[in-house]
Order: C-alpha cells, then sequence, then structure tokens
C-alpha cells in the first residue's frame, strides 16, 4: 500500500522548499510547521553531516473543518505531511502524504470525497513542483 505520493527534482534544495511552499498556498494551503530535520539532529544527536530534510505540516482550512465536521478525532493525523529531503544522488524528493491511504485507517465514508479533493491537490502541487526542474 503507497502511503506517499513522490516526484524527483535536480534543483537547489532551498529553491524546491519555496517552490512547493508556493505550489501548496496556491491549492489553499498553508504551512503550519516547518521541521528542520537537519538540524534538529545535529542539535539533540550532535549527528553532523546529515543529508538536508524538511517537514512541513499543510493544511487547507476548509477542508480541515470538513473533515474534522465528519469525524472529530480526525485532528490526531492533522496537518497533512510534505515531506523535501535530499538524495543520495543528490536529487531532491518531494513526498506528500497519500491523504487516501491515511485517511483509509479511520473507516467513515464521509471522508471519502475530503481524501480525494487532498490528493488531487497534493498532486497538482508535486507536477508543478516537479515542472519547474
Amino acid at each position: 500500500m503507497e502511503y506517499t505520493m513522490t516526484r524527483r527534482v535536480d534543483g537547489p534544495f532551498q529553491d524546491v522548499v519555496d517552490s512547493v511552499v508556493e505550489a501548496l498556498e496556491e491549492e489553499g494551503f498553508g504551512v503550519l510547521s516547518d521541521i528542520n530535520l537537519q538540524a534538529k539532529l545535529e542539535e539533540k544527536l550532535d549527528l553532523e553531516g546529515y543529508p538536508e530534510y524538511r517537514i512541513l505540516g499543510a493544511c487547507n482550512p476548509p477542508l480541515a473543518e470538513q473533515g474534522l465536521d465528519a469525524e472529530r478525532d480526525l485532528g490526531a493525523l492533522l496537518p497533512c505531511n510534505v515531506v523535501v529531503y535530499e538524495a543520495d544522488d543528490g536529487d531532491v524528493v518531494i513526498s506528500a502524504v497519500e491523504p487516501q491511504t491515511l485517511l483509509s485507517v479511520v473507516d467513515n465514508p464521509n471522508l471519502d470525497d475530503i481524501a480525494g479533493d487532498v490528493h488531487d491537490r497534493f498532486d497538482r502541487v508535486l507536477d508543478d513542483v516537479a515542472a519547474e526542474y
């Protein structure tokens, strides 16, 4: 079972992160959190040389509200994460959670349309960013 939607690009890491944030905004998502995993691992574990790795917590407020109205505990699965990281071959990987897979654990058919909508929006985000590079 696929749990992510992924594209690989060849571009400067920070530029790709910025492009992902812009593309998310165009699809109605805000980035609620931006975790620099590389910096956190260096800070907490004194681990140097870990590849660039960012975790972006994306939220589309109207879709989140619809989901929470259908399933109040859904907040435990929010926000939807999009990761951007440096691959071993130098490419930059963009990977978004597959919302249909994620929401399948809830077993609430009222979430199916929302999951499909988020899937389509994430697919456009990934395609738009990949087209830039």
